[in-house]
């Protein structure tokens, strides 16, 4: 994810399908989906006003 974020914190996600990721335990969510919906947006790959949602499964 560090392409996403230039954050080495984000090291421990691993993408395992489409729209499914695994991430760490001390990998902070909330930041992850800020990130992540930031380089959306300037990509285009999420219109303005659209957001990114994360949700933690167990």
């Amino acid at each position: 994810m560090r392409n996403f974020t230039n954050d080495a914190i984000f090291d421990d996600t691993l993408p395992i399908a489409d729209g499914v990721m695994e991430a760490g335990h001390r990998v902070p969510l909330d930041l992850l989906r800020e990130k992540m919906e930031a380089w959306f947006l300037r990509k285009k790959y999420l219109a303005a006003g659209d957001t990114l949602q994360i949700t933690e499964e167990r």
